[in-house]
């Protein structure tokens, strides 16, 4: 029984922690040690019309045996209109048993505020909300962020014509570096298709000095098998404990394929605590979504669930 709690909690906390990546501040901890979560979701995050706050209390048989409590917070929200969206997150429930159903339920509830949004009824006044970002980057530390086609600078052709053969090296983006407590996290992105490609991409990164001298390089891919149907996964922490099973974690919610993401993790001499877990994903999702492998809530569904291999690294550590 002990074993089962443990399992719950750790897939509830990988869970947790993939939520304030993918939504930062619409993603609110009410009760850390109750794992009672508050998200506001909008039909529009720039200019909203319909709001509607989801409470959620975590008990500790989620995933395996029990659905999230929860409660819709919205002075809109009555009557047979309630109703329909209390069942449709039952029925996500239910098609999803034993799995992490979070991100479906809000996805699911802000397509219910978008179709609300294209109707003639006018929505309730909601005050816009204005979001400032502060992002430091160490130039004589970090790589400079690729904004052109990195084509160029590995001399290959990757033309929507030349699809990417076996044996080719893909192309490798570099995201916009996080700077906390002088620690730096940056990622770094490849297409894939195949495990050897996964192993030439971690060879090309790793003929950067400045990556070379990384503390920590974690990452994680998921590939997708066509004829089983299936997904190869696999993830490394390189000494960063549980963080690559957290970077999976955060790819499969996002139900990503056919993509290698790396974080590098320069140590700056100040633990960080749970933070680093945060920036690690915050830099993942990042560069996931600029780079457009973000998929809808109706793909995630089916991407759940599916077959994976996870290797366990012996290196346990936060430096």
């Amino acid at each position: 029984m002990a074993e089962g709690d443990a399992g719950s909690d750790q897939r509830q906390n990988e869970e947790i922690e993939a939520m304030a990546a993918i939504y930062g501040e619409e993603w609110c901890v009410i009760d850390d040690c109750a794992k009672i979560f508050c998200i506001r979701i909008s039909d529009d995050i720039d200019d909203p019309k319909w709001t509607l706050c989801l409470q959620v209390m975590l008990p500790n048989e989620y995933p395996g045996t029990a659905p999230p409590i929860y409660q819709l917070n919205a002075p809109w929200l009555k009557g047979q209109e309630r109703v329909d969206l209390s069942n449709s997150l039952e029925e996500i429930y239910i098609q999803n048993i034993g799995e992490s159903i979070l991100y479906l339920w809000v996805e699911k509830i802000r397509d219910v505020l978008i179709q609300k949004s294209q109707m003639t009824e006018p929505g309730p006044d909601v005050k816009k909300k204005t979001e400032e970002e502060d992002v430091e980057c160490e130039d004589d530390l970090i790589l400079a962020c690729q904004t052109e086609n990195p084509v160029k600078a590995l001399d290959f052709d990757i033309s929507e014509s030349q699809p990417i053969e076996i044996e080719e090296l893909p192309p490798i983006d570099h995201g916009i570096p996080i700077t906390d407590r002088r620690s730096t996290f940056q990622a770094h992105l490849a297409p894939v298709v195949c495990p050897k490609q996964v192993k030439m991409v971690l060879a090309k990164l790793y003929e950067n000095k400045k990556i070379a001298s990384a503390t920590h390089n974690i990452y994680a891919y998921r590939i997708y098998c066509e004829d089983k149907q299936t997904f190869l996964q696999d993830c490394e922490d390189d000494g960063e404990t549980a963080a690559g099973g957290r970077l999976l974690h955060l790819m499969e919610i996002l139900n990503v394929r056919n993509v290698m993401v790396v974080v590098s993790r320069w140590y700056g001499g100040i633990l960080l605590g749970p933070d680093r877990f945060k920036h690690i994903n915050n830099c993942a999702r990042n560069i996931l979504v600029e780079k457009n492998y973000t998929s809808s809530p109706e793909e995630s569904s089916k991407g759940l669930g599916k077959n994976k291999k996870v290797k366990k690294d012996k290196k346990r550590s936060e430096h």
